[in-house]
């Protein structure tokens, strides 16, 4: 994808304070990163390498891959590993699959193998413990998946221990509300693609109106008529949003699908955990 449609690449940089954050992880850096879509169209190897790039120079203490490394076929990704194998992280590279890293049969076991080739502990409905014990980072199945069940992975934790939440799918966050989550990590909607200035993402403000367009309008705004299904809660189709006691953030991504962004960078997220 050339940069023209996709936009030169933004660093976001966010303190997120978390309730009974022990002080050894106060300050903790985690770099996120998203929906790669990585097959030759949609993302760059400019963009990879810049994204890579400021990761490490980040000198994160941990790193969070939330999904879509691939598109459909997933061939691609044992070329994609050999870019993410630069990535620097002190305790460690965590990851999470999208609903395009399983849209085919064998698909999820061919691109869980490739990433843990390389070091990447994927999880799929798991427990991890990269900070220690006091700090759980659960990686979630992908919600369109049949084995998306939160309950299963949730309810192991103990309520008076915070916790970091890895799904694909931000809507998630909505059933996650049963739960403890200081902090949920999405991706998934891409900001929209495309973001009209003071009203929010196109595929949603599209959504509100599509109804009462002629049928050949809606023909010619193929890109919005396909992508209005992808999320129900548009209003969290990017950045950080607090959902009464939890708090999301949705990242932008790398990938780009066509006809492009417009005011929505793709984007490398820098977060610092900070004790509330």
């Amino acid at each position: 994808m050339h940069w023209l449609l996709s936009g030169p690449l933004s660093t976001e940089k966010l303190t997120v304070k978390i309730a009974g954050l022990p002080a050894s992880l106060h300050g903790k850096k985690l770099v996120q990163l998203s929906d790669f879509h990585y097959d030759g169209l949609r993302l760059s190897e400019d963009m990879l390498s810049k994204a890579i790039a400021t990761s490490n120079q980040a000198e994160p203490d941990l790193v969070l891959l939330t999904g879509d490394f691939v598109t459909e076929d997933p061939e691609p990704v044992h070329q994609l590993i050999l870019r993410l194998k630069h990535l620097q992280s002190s305790s460690g590279i965590y990851a999470i699959l999208g609903n395009h890293d399983i849209l085919h049969k064998d698909a999820k076991a061919e691109v869980t193998k490739a990433l843990t080739s390389i070091g990447i502990h994927v999880l799929w409905n798991e427990i991890a413990y990269p900070l220690g014990e006091k700090l759980p980072l659960v990686g979630l199945a992908d919600a369109w998946s049949r084995e998306f069940n939160p309950g299963l992975v949730m309810n192991q934790l103990d309520p008076n221990t915070p916790c970091i939440v890895l799904s694909h799918n931000p809507d998630t966050a909505e059933i996650l509300q049963q739960w403890r989550v200081d902090l949920q990590l999405s991706g998934h909607t891409h900001g929209g693609q495309i973001w009209i200035p003071g009203l929010g993402p196109a595929p949603w403000i599209y959504n509100k109106i599509a109804k009462k367009l002629p049928a050949k309008v809606r023909r010619r705004a193929r890109y919005l008529e396909e992508n209005t299904s992808v999320v129900s809660h548009w209003e969290w189709a990017r950045g950080f949003h607090r959902l009464g006691k939890n708090q999301l953030y949705v990242n932008r991504g790398l990938g780009t699908y066509l006809p492009g962004r417009l005011f929505c960078r793709p984007e490398v997220t820098i977060i610092t955990l900070q004790s509330e």
